[in-house]
């Protein structure tokens, strides 16, 4: 029993470290007013590209670092088309998706099925041994222990500094934070870039530790997950990690309910984790209220100074 309860502890933990990262870079983009939907695009791209970069220099610390960039790098290319160019952010951040998947299916398509470098696990002497504790508290990759820190320098930059302060007025009010003199697509492209890292990062995470090698379209649809996710929060870091954990306790059920051989279609038991995400989205929309009370007032709304 102890055998099973950490082995299924330890599968969330792997399971919910992507979509928290994801989930949390894509928070601070909606909340400075910015609705990426290309999630699932800049995933599959710092996937390949965290991949690439650590099978050449056999180094998975090196690939996670490549896979931050990459995910930077396409949400650059998403800010200069929504911020810049003023083009539609939904339309945008679908064409991003679009272009991630065909990117990383082109350009991994030489390493498909070639095993990489895994992000070793953390171990601390004496405590790493103890039964359940040992393997779940102190037996993890530095991604899974990151993923805590990130979300909780997150809380702590939006509900207590300055800077959170100003990044959420420009997302509920960018006229008036532009009024009293704040550059509103500046802070934007500085959102973003930091979501679009967040999202490269947890794709890393996927093709370097949660499953070392590259395979096309990998992420599985985790990052359109990571975008109900904030939803599903209301806009509040510390509800992140609550939906992450359920939701990678439904992604590691439905493979274990496959490997026990339960006589239900494959393909049903493969979408539960989408059925269980339409579901939630459909009982938290009968309380427009709730959200309507944290969702930013400007979030998807392009800003043109002096427009």
């Amino acid at each position: 029993m102890i055998f099973f309860l950490t082995s299924f502890v330890v599968s969330v933990m792997a399971a919910a470290t992507p979509l928290l990262l994801a989930a949390t870079g894509e928070l601070v983009a909606e909340r400075s007013g910015v609705l990426n939907l290309g999630v699932e695009g800049m995933m599959l791209v710092g996937a390949v590209v965290g991949f690439v970069a650590g099978h050449y220099t056999d180094s998975a610390a090196l690939g996670v670092v490549a896979a931050t960039f990459g995910g930077a790098a396409l949400a650059a290319i998403f800010a200069v088309l929504t911020l810049t160019l003023l083009s539609n952010q939904t339309a945008a951040g679908l064409a991003l998706t679009i272009f991630g998947r065909g990117f990383s299916s082109l350009f991994g398509a030489a390493y498909v099925g070639i095993k990489g470098p895994v992000l070793p696990k953390l171990t601390v002497p004496g405590l790493s041994q103890l039964p359940f504790f040992g393997p779940t508290l102190f037996g993890q990759d530095a991604l899974v222990y990151g993923s805590f820190v990130i979300l909780a320098a997150v809380a702590w930059f939006l509900n207590r500094s300055h800077g959170g302060l100003v990044l959420r007025a420009v997302g509920d009010s960018h006229d008036a934070a532009h009024a009293i003199g704040y550059s509103v697509n500046r802070i934007r492209f500085g959102a973003t870039l930091f979501g679009g890292a967040m999202a490269g990062l947890a794709g890393g995470y996927m093709s370097l530790a949660y499953s070392p090698l590259w395979a096309e379209n990998m992420t599985a649809g985790r990052g359109w997950i990571a975008l109900a996710l904030v939803v599903f929060a209301t806009w509040r870091p510390g509800f992140l990690v609550g939906g992450a954990y359920l939701f990678g306790s439904i992604m590691y059920l439905s493979l274990y309910v496959q490997g026990v051989g339960v006589p239900i279609p494959s393909p049903l038991i493969s979408a539960l984790p989408y059925v269980v995400t339409v579901v939630v989205l459909a009982m938290i929309s009968r309380d427009p209220r709730r959200i309507r009370l944290n969702q930013p007032a400007c979030l998807g709304k392009s800003f043109a100074a002096g427009a």
